[in-house]
């Protein structure tokens, strides 16, 4: 499936717009601060990925369903909920390209 920021694809045309679709996944380890801003970064940094790759496989799970195969516009938000809980949420259009 392919995955872009922008909103058209290049050398590929877009026939048909399937809607809007999402992944947003929240860590369910909560981040606590030590005394060790260091290791506080770093893992607040890992879980951020961590949830990252698990959003973007929530948004193609989702496109695939609307049997698209590509997702265009897409936008990350990253957030640290009150609780120190790392969010993030992807939302793009699922389009269907010609190949």
């Amino acid at each position: 499936m392919i995955l872009t920021t922008t909103n058209s694809i290049e050398n590929h045309n877009i026939i048909d717009y399937l809607g809007i679709v999402t992944g947003v996944v929240i860590n369910k380890e909560a981040i606590s601060m030590g005394f060790s801003m260091s290791k506080y970064y770093t893992k607040l940094q890992n879980n951020i990925e961590t949830v990252k790759e698990e959003a973007f496989q929530s948004l193609q799970n989702n496109a695939a369903k609307l049997k698209a195969n590509a997702v265009v516009g897409i936008k990350i938000e990253i957030e640290l909920t009150a609780s120190n809980y790392a969010m993030v949420s992807v939302t793009g259009t699922a389009v269907k390209v010609a190949v």
